[in-house]
């Protein structure tokens, strides 16, 4: 209640993408979950800096690249490749450290 999600276009394009691959039949179900769900809806440009942070999986820079372009406070994710990685804002957190230090 007193957050904000946002999701990047290049966060809903790989989730539809990994929808599409491993549950092709459940894709209209990702679009009816994000038609129904309360968010900020952000463009990740085509063109990155990448000169603003090192991390190993390049393509998870596209994913954090965007949350420091849009101001994004939290960054949440089980991805352990972005443990690594150093930038003063967004916090990055897992879902559980999200939920204990701000639920």
């Amino acid at each position: 209640m007193e957050h904000q999600l946002v999701l990047s276009s290049y966060i809903v394009e790989e989730l539809k993408e990994v929808v599409r691959r491993k549950f092709p039949d459940k894709i209209g179900i990702t679009d009816t979950l994000l038609a129904k769900m309360n968010y900020e809806f952000v463009y990740t440009p085509d063109i990155l800096d990448k000169t603003l942070f090192e991390i190993r999986d390049a393509k998870d820079y596209p994913v954090l690249y965007t949350a420091i372009l849009e101001d994004v406070d939290i960054l949440v994710t089980g991805d352990s490749d972005f443990n690594d990685v150093n930038v003063e804002k967004p916090e990055i957190l897992t879902s559980s450290e999200f939920v204990e230090r701000y639920c």
